[in-house]
């Protein structure tokens, strides 16, 4: 790019604040529209709630505001592109979102949308798509080049189905040509896609594998929503109500990066809320595999309505029993007796400070957004370094908290 068409995108940056989420929104309106197609690509939930607008609008703007330097942005880069590969997108897709973004730029900003600054984005969205398709290809090269690794989509079998509260069931998943399963990092995630009658649409939505690696199959936990006509539930009410065990799903390769740190020695805080505790599961049966000698203080905190909706508590029990440097504390909302070891209300970790507060530790958090925002102050404020929380959010980014 010329230093004129690096300005030029700079000078956006103010309208890209105000009115992001107003461009996207047609973007999307506009793609769609033109190449229905994609509809079995993306997640037509995420549209009707906008989480997806407000994603794309708040990437344009750091692009943007980072546009002399596009680099400082490839932690960014490297999150999407994980949720990119697990969604099957390709560099054909590139060229169609190039072209629609261009265009809703030119429409949203009429005669504001000068032949200059329409090169200068043109120019600007190329870069940014050779940018994350080549850091893609990457990911893609290293998926295919596990054992047992693969690209696209796969069929697996359930083998087993269980029911592991009042609202979540495990799905066991096994690869339906009998060959290996690609290893992954505890606290990955898989993509899942079947066909939505209701919809006539194939839909894809991403689980957090829920058991640590073991070479033969992947296990999800999924909560079935009680809206269950909101286009983000359909996905995880079918697995509920018509995946039965024996019949086939389509499933990516594990990506993600909110894994376990390689930090054995440090103390290891987990905190969840709700179905958040998935990927965190993951992280607590792979430590406690591993030497108990050699590992650091493991604290699990996790936060629910109540016992009924409450999965894994009996596994927890069994890891809690079984390795001595884990313990647990668990806040119901809602309790129905009396009960010493379970808190009473929303997850404080003010309550128990002298437990979560350990020098050098790590933090791990997963929840709806509003449990992250709120534990994540709560230990910046404790004087935690933000380096040592790290934090998933289910679905496209909303939060900017590091």
């Amino acid at each position: 790019m010329t230093r004129e068409q690096k300005q030029l995108v700079k000078d956006t940056v103010p309208v890209l604040r105000e009115n992001g989420v107003l461009l996207t929104t047609h973007f999307y309106e506009r793609m769609l529209t033109h190449n229905p197609e994609l509809k079995h690509v993306f997640n037509m939930g995420n549209q009707t709630n906008n989480k997806q607008q407000r994603a794309l609008a708040m990437a344009v703007l750091a692009y943007a505001e980072h546009i002399e330097d596009p680099s400082v942005l490839m932690p960014v880069v490297n999150n999407i592109g994980h949720k990119h590969t697990s969604l099957d997108i390709r560099p054909e897709h590139y060229s169609i979102v190039g072209r629609h973004l261009i265009a809703s730029i030119q429409e949203v900003l009429g005669d504001a949308a000068s032949p200059a600054l329409v090169d200068a984005w043109t120019v600007a969205y190329n870069q940014l798509a050779a940018l994350m398709s080549g850091h893609e290809q990457k990911l893609y090269d290293q998926q295919i080049n596990e054992k047992g690794g693969w690209t696209g989509w796969r069929p697996f079998i359930v083998r087993r189905k269980v029911k592991e509260s009042a609202e979540i069931t495990s799905f066991y998943l096994y690869p339906s040509d009998g060959g290996a399963v690609a290893d992954y990092e505890s606290g990955q995630f898989i993509s899942l896609r079947l066909f939505l009658p209701e919809m006539n649409l194939l839909q894809p939505r991403q689980y957090s594998i829920s058991c640590a690696p073991n070479g033969e199959y992947y296990r999800i936990s999924v909560k079935k929503e009680a809206n269950g006509t909101h286009p983000n539930g359909m996905i995880s009410n079918r697995l509920h109500d018509h995946i039965e065990e024996g019949d086939s799903v389509e499933i990516t390769a594990p990506a993600g990066t909110f894994v376990l740190k390689d930090s054995p020695s440090r103390a290891k805080i987990f905190i969840s809320g709700g179905v958040g505790q998935t990927p965190l599961l993951s992280m607590v049966e792979k430590l406690s595999l591993a030497d108990s000698e050699s590992t650091g203080q493991i604290l699990w905190i996790h936060g629910c309505r109540n016992e009924a909706v409450h999965a894994f508590k009996n596994r927890l029990s069994e890891l809690t029993d079984s390795h001595k440097h884990l313990n647990q504390h668990i806040f119901y909302e809602q309790l129905d007796s009396a009960d010493a070891s379970v808190h009473t209300g929303v997850v404080e970790l003010s309550l128990i400070k002298d437990e979560v507060l350990k020098d050098g530790a790590d933090y791990y958090i997963c929840g709806p957004a509003p449990f992250i925002t709120k534990q994540y102050e709560y230990l910046k404020a404790e004087g935690v370094p933000s380096e040592s929380i790290h934090y998933e959010e289910f679905g496209p980014a909303s939060l900017s908290l590091n």
